[in-house]
């Protein structure tokens, strides 16, 4: 695991930047969607990367985490971004939303053609409840035999819901950050209102004894986040069980507006260790989706 120090400074995007707003396929119907891609406009990219928005399963929507998602697909023309949503659990709790985002990968690899891409490498990311069904797409598409993925990358990922972790605890004990905290208590009381389906490996990966033959990982988190150890605990696991993992810890941020962890991710470090990430993918000649 990797302490980076956090830089603020962003490039500007450029003028090549494309955002096309569009209807996906999710397990139960239509979910809305939006297509991120730079460079130029007629190119199909080799690369799709499927992310899925923060909000804790109970709230958030394609436009938290649209400054992130610009400079994402700014900064690899080679690459499209499809920020799908999935069902919040207010609507119905899991599995539903871990049902849609797997559905939204098997919608991207039919159609191709509609997005722009050619299917040599999908990948999934997700911000904080985002990465948790980013994380379990990677479980499912192992289980179910597809869409193979060649990447996931984690940020800030909720992975416990039984809140056990060091950082949690000791985080609940910090006025400042005590909200912050019981937001997660929340989110998770709607999300699993079934106490059962708290172990479950696809409402929990941390909790999961089949960590093996997974895609490559990147997980980030941030050194005042209560989500830091069960992130890098997560990263752990999944090194011991033989799959390549960068685990960073960046600097602390706050953490206290609702949309925090959407403006840590749109930081020049994280967007570089994203790069970096990336980069390493191609030039390990991942299987194509």
């Amino acid at each position: 695991m990797t302490i980076k120090p956090q830089d603020d400074a962003l490039p500007e995007l450029s003028d090549r930047l494309k955002i096309r707003t569009l209807e996906v396929r999710g397990a139960e119907g239509p979910l809305p969607a939006r297509l991120y891609t730079s460079g130029d406009a007629g190119a199909k990219r080799d690369t799709l990367t499927v992310f899925f928005h923060a909000g804790g399963f109970v709230g958030g929507d394609l436009e938290d985490a649209d400054g992130f998602l610009r400079h994402l697909a700014d900064d690899h023309p080679g690459m499209a971004v499809l920020a799908s949503g999935y069902t919040l659990a207010c609507v119905r709790p899991f599995p539903a939303a871990v049902e849609d985002a797997h559905a939204v990968l098997t919608w991207a690899k039919k159609n191709k053609a509609k997005i722009g891409w050619t299917g040599k490498q999908l990948m999934v990311a997700g911000i904080e409840a985002g990465a948790n069904l980013a994380a379990v797409c990677a479980l499912m598409s192992r289980d179910r035999g597809g869409p193979a993925l060649a990447g996931q990358i984690l940020i800030m990922p909720m992975l416990d819901p039984g809140l056990t972790t060091c950082s949690m605890r000791e985080m609940q004990q910090a006025p400042e950050l005590l909200d912050v905290a019981d937001a997660c208590a929340a989110a998770y009381r709607g999300y699993l209102p079934n106490a059962a389906d708290r172990t479950h490996p696809y409402a929990s990966p941390l909790q999961s004894s089949r960590l093996k033959n997974l895609p490559p990982a990147l997980i980030l988190s941030t050194e005042d986040d209560p989500l830091r150890d069960e992130a890098e605990q997560y990263g752990a696991k999944l090194i011991s069980c033989g799959v390549k993992t960068t685990v960073i810890r960046m600097a602390p941020q706050p953490l206290q507006d609702p949309g925090a962890r959407n403006e840590c991710a749109c930081k020049c470090a994280a967007l570089g260790e994203i790069a970096s990430f990336i980069t390493g993918l191609g030039r390990s000649g991942t299987p194509p989706a």
